[in-house]
């Protein structure tokens, strides 16, 4: 709806000093962990770079990927873009990157976890992974395995503009889901015949002892059953040809607030035919192993935004069976790439903020409940206490911002139509609204002046006014808005790209008066990711640039190798310089310790530094060895980490040393990085 004018309103304008700002505690627990402090300093880059949500390091993201919990955290993939070009007619050419967070709050980044064209198959589009405790796929107990969606053997034309025929093919990793490599060439689950045939959801159904997945294929979702993840059967599909195309499913079991225990099955689809909207659709009902049976046959939605898509859920680990987590892109097809982040800061790829949702019973209905997620108080830095403020008419406040929350409850008598402006020109003259009238609540972004024109420019859902109450909780961040209705039902997110510099917030009530009772606004630090940074990955035809060597492997270079845990397809294999008798160093040029760990893979024989003759890895800080590790007597790459917090700002190298020259007399080194 379009803001009633301003004009003729009595103007009120709170003193400075009625925002008292004042700390906020910080939250415990396992979602309001801290991912370190690093990550929580840094500065936001660039004008338009959301502040406390997640956005992609560079270049671009859409689809995010079910965050998978290992080893006390969250592993969040999604789909990345490198060579990004804002070009709409190109090709994406995407590969899953991955962050990783304590809380789902604040990130870290990993770096590109599974890369493109590394097999005939090209991208690497949409999917799942998941933890195979039981080694049912024979990867080994606790290997991460993703199903993930790729063309099968494109021609160049296809690989072009992204056209080859779509198939689920199998990835894994044995090291903890850090970096995973392809099994073959050939799909698991053939495509067999069918245009959309994409996104692949796997659950493990533990009553029954097997894998399920899911997958969309544009007006329905198929389902298949697996004991191993390799070999498939298709067991029962679900058609529903008036949602718009059908994509990324999902489906997952949840103890509702009276007890009783339900299926939900959702996907992403376009509701805008049947005046509903394009984000996350969702039904209640029951799965006996191979079909899925409705408690209704029309949809809920967990957004009711034009920006929440390609949305994913999954497990709290504390309580798996009562709350989950979920987060969407906050995008749209229909204007991707027209987002002015791209432009100014080089980057297009943002997230909601990370929700808990519950289910709840209303009536005969089932329903998800969102909200913010608990963690998003440990980056809190300041609150404006306001208590109770009376408008009848319009006022703005003596507050500026563009990263904050805005928490309330509003009630009123004979107002009809009662809300706040955020992101305000100095002028009045653009601004987001948000508010409730006698039949329905809104989110209103057409006076920002983004996307063009009005289209999309509002979204609606049911409200009663009844009670004249409501309680709003709304997250504004330099891009987005995020609104909670009440117990968190009705959520409305959507990208509101107001100009720099448009950050006042003004309250009106139409109609008659509203108190705004205990008004809070919160302000929230930065979670802006350092991205990750590659020391070696040994894939050209040297060690690398600024690379040196010496003894027997001067003239050597990467090997080419398929190692258990290897990423892309060479290796630094110290065998190259002339078998187990080669010997000597391969260091890197110095580079400044400015993340919070240091990772590589590594295999090959057991000779610790210190134990001559040694065949070891070293980090070297003034030159000497600060960390050091070795072999195993195996071919197998291992995972290595090093904290190296303590060296923050120093320089340092990496030297792979080899003085071995009898059995297991060499090295492997794959993946060298430095992320937080």
């Amino acid at each position: 709806m379009t803001m009633v004018s301003d004009a003729g309103r009595r103007r009120m304008r709170l003193a400075a000093g009625a925002l008292a700002v004042m700390g906020v505690g910080v939250a415990g627990g396992l979602m309001g962990g801290a991912q370190g402090d690093a990550a929580r300093a840094a500065d936001p880059d660039g004008e338009y770079r959301a502040q406390y949500h997640f956005t992609v390091p560079d270049h671009w993201k859409n689809d995010p990927q079910r965050p998978v919990f290992i080893d006390g955290k969250f592993h969040y993939y999604y789909l990345y873009n490198g060579d990004y070009n804002a070009d709409p007619t190109a090709n994406f050419g995407t590969e899953w990157r991955l962050a990783t967070s304590y809380d789902g709050v604040v990130f870290a980044d990993q770096g590109v976890a599974a890369p493109k064209q590394t097999n005939a198959n090209y991208d690497l589009w949409s999917g799942s992974a998941v933890v195979d405790h039981a080694n049912t796929a024979g990867f080994g107990s606790g290997a991460v395995v993703m199903l993930a969606t790729q063309m099968d053997h494109p021609t160049l034309a296809q690989q072009a503009n992204a056209s080859g025929p779509q198939a689920q093919f199998l990835w894994y990793s044995t090291d903890g889901g850090r970096n995973f490599r392809p099994y073959g060439e050939a799909p698991v689950i053939p495509n067999e015949g069918r245009a959309d045939f994409r996104d692949p959801k796997i659950i493990w159904d533990a009553e029954r002892g097997r894998w399920v997945a899911l997958i969309a294929e544009r007006d329905r979702v198929s389902f298949y059953t697996s004991p191993d993840l390799k070999t498939w059967s298709r067991v029962w599909e679900y058609v529903n040809p008036g949602i718009g195309t059908i994509e990324c499913p999902d489906l997952f079991r949840i103890r509702a607030d009276d007890g009783s225990i339900k299926w939900v099955f959702g996907v992403s689809a376009n509701g805008y035919a049947t005046n509903e909207p394009a984000t996350f659709a969702y039904w209640t009902g029951s799965f006996d192993g191979t079909s899925f049976a409705f408690d209704h046959d029309a949809p809920q939605w967990l957004d009711h935004g034009f920006d929440w898509y390609g949305a994913v859920t999954w497990e709290d680990p504390t309580a798996p069976l009562d709350r989950r987590y979920a987060v969407g892109w906050m995008n749209n097809w229909d204007y991707a790439h027209s987002t002015p982040t791209w432009g100014s800061d080089g980057f297009n790829g943002t997230d909601s903020i990370t929700r808990e949702i519950r289910l709840t019973r209303y009536g005969s209905t089932f329903s998800l409940v969102s909200q913010p997620v608990a963690a998003l108080a440990a980056i809190a830095t300041t609150r404006a206490d306001l208590g109770d403020v009376t408008v009848d008419g319009f006022l703005p406040l003596a507050y500026e911002g563009d990263a904050y929350q805005v928490d309330t409850d509003v009630t009123w008598q004979t107002a009809s139509n009662i809300g706040l402006q955020l992101r305000r020109s100095a002028d009045g003259s653009r601004h987001a609204d948000v508010g409730v009238t006698d039949t329905y609540a809104y989110l209103n972004r057409g006076q920002t002046g983004y996307p063009a024109g009005t289209w999309k420019s509002e979204s609606r859902t049911p409200f009663s006014a009844d009670d004249g109450r409501v309680h709003l909780r709304i997250l504004v961040d330099r891009t987005t808005i995020e609104v909670f209705l009440d117990d968190g039902r009705y959520v409305h997110s959507s990208q509101v790209f107001a100009p720099p510099g448009d950050d006042g917030v003004a309250l009106y009530s139409a109609g008659g008066p509203a108190m705004f009772h205990d008004l809070t606004i919160t302000e929230f630090g930065s979670v802006v990711q350092r991205p990750a940074r590659i020391i070696g990955d040994f894939e050209g035809t040297s060690w690398g640039a600024g690379w040196t060597a010496t003894g027997s492997f001067v003239a050597a270079a990467p090997s080419p190798s398929s190692l258990i845990g290897q990423v892309g397809a060479q290796v630094a294999d110290t065998f190259a310089g002339g078998g187990d008798p080669a010997t000597g160093v391969i260091t890197s040029p110095a580079f400044t310790v400015d993340r919070n760990f240091l990772h590589l893979l590594l295999g090959g024989g057991d000779h610790p530094l210190g134990v001559e003759p040694a065949t070891s890895v070293q980090l070297l800080v003034d030159g000497q060895p600060v960390r050091t590790a070795t072999g195993d007597d195996s071919a197998r790459l291992r995972p290595v980490e090093w904290d190296v917090r303590e060296f923050a700002g120093r320089t340092a190298q990496i030297q792979i040393l080899d003085d071995a020259t009898g059995e297991w007399g060499h090295l492997m080194v794959d993946q060298i990085l430095l992320s937080d």
